[in-house]
């Protein structure tokens, strides 16, 4: 059971983290055919594109709030802690790619 924590979290944190990156680099090359600014709209792409990066990692809402319904109601514990783990190596991988996206581009993403 262990085993699979680890896996999901390695999953997580890397849906996420692909979410940003490439949401951003695609929705820039949309802009640049559009006349507008790539490397803003990276920008404004990356910051809009956070919740929705953590959203898509843990694989839905519904599934983590009815993970920590069982947790609290049938008490089991493990799948409080697992859900809240999946969910910080999903905002791990959300801020790495940002740090990412300030390498690549070389103006801070606030």
């Amino acid at each position: 059971m262990e085993e699979r924590l680890i896996i999901s979290m390695i999953q997580c944190y890397f849906v996420a983290f692909g979410v940003i990156v490439g949401g951003s680099v695609i929705g820039s090359i949309g802009s640049f055919f559009t006349g507008e600014a790539p490397l803003t709209d990276m920008f404004r792409l990356a910051r809009g594109l956070r919740i929705w990066a953590i959203v898509a990692a843990i694989g839905g809402t519904f599934d983590a709030i009815s993970n920590f319904e069982r947790g609290i109601f049938e008490g089991s514990t493990f799948d409080v802690f697992k859900q809240f783990i999946i969910i910080v190596s999903a905002m791990g991988g959300v801020q790495t790619a940002l740090l990412f996206m300030e390498w690549l581009i070389g103006k801070e993403v606030t």
